[in-house]
């Protein structure tokens, strides 16, 4: 593998760098309202989870 001088790395950095191709406000907007429902949905699920967990382990317990 050939080495590459500090100058030709900074010129291939910046050719890649302009392939970048970046999201719309509006695809932004949208992606981060589609996390923020994830996330209230998931904590829901996970806070059931937890609660039926919490509530055989009771139970359990209580038996002995």
């Amino acid at each position: 593998m050939a080495k590459t001088s500090p100058a030709e790395f900074i010129k291939q950095v910046r050719t890649e760098a302009s392939k970048v191709v970046w999201p719309s406000l509006t695809e932004t907007y949208r992606t981060g309202i589609f996390v923020a429902i994830m996330m209230i949905i998931l904590s829901v699920f996970f806070l059931g989870v937890d609660s039926l967990f919490g509530a055989v382990v009771r139970w359990l317990l209580s038996l002995l």
